[in-house]
């Protein structure tokens, strides 16, 4: 699976502990970690969490990547942001409960963490134990398990709802502010993992024409 990491700029500067955390649990599980950005608080492209939202949007609907993950000072905005992009389904994960819960019941394909809001000895510890719980299991199984099937019935409901309540994502894009979208997208690192692993030739079409 295709794990992409996007950080926004309040919380840049843990940009190296979140990513680390990642690897270290996505790795050896047999993912590949794509880290977006931020890198440090002082990077020239600076994202917001808005912006996060944006991009995991493009991400998941380019089939560049399977999973993003993503937060911000609370995790709530992050969150809300991925959730209003067409095809993503982020929950808010501040422990391994939550972790394992998102992933059995819902089965999502982003999760938002909060880097400042209880952010403080042994976080890294918590980062990694959340990775796990996402990634070490298949996702989708249920909890408990008897209630599997309806689980799942219950996600292709949401993903039908959520397709007629959007619009697609080349719509998106085009319809966006587009100074806000090329803000997006002009990550160090964008241009080199994006297109190397877009499978939707429109969107990168659109994107390599801004």
């Amino acid at each position: 699976m295709k794990v992409a990491l996007i950080i926004e700029n309040s919380q840049a500067a843990k940009s190296s502990i979140v990513h680390d955390a990642l690897k270290s649990v996505a790795e050896p599980l047999g993912h590949e970690v794509f880290h977006y950005g931020m890198y440090t608080p002082e990077d020239d492209a600076q994202l917001t969490y808005v912006m996060n939202g944006l991009l995991a949007g493009i991400l998941l609907n380019s089939g560049a990547a399977d999973f993003v993950v993503t937060g911000c000072g609370t995790g709530m905005g992050s969150m809300l942001a991925c959730n209003s992009m067409p095809g993503v389904f982020c929950g808010l994960v501040i422990d391994p409960t939550d972790a394992f819960l998102f992933s059995q019941i819902n089965a999502g394909n982003c999760m938002s963490m909060p880097y400042a809001k209880g952010f403080g000895w042994a976080a890294e510890l918590n980062l990694q134990d959340c990775y796990r719980k996402i990634f070490e299991n298949e996702p989708g199984a249920g909890y408990p398990k008897e209630r599997a099937e309806i689980m799942a019935k219950n996600r292709v409901i949401l993903k039908d709802f959520k397709a007629a309540a959007t619009h697609d994502m080349l719509t998106v894009l085009k319809n966006v502010d587009q100074d806000l979208l090329k803000s997006a997208i002009a990550g160090e690192k964008f241009a080199e993992y994006f297109y190397a692993n877009s499978k939707n030739d429109e969107i990168s079409a659109y994107l390599k024409s801004l």
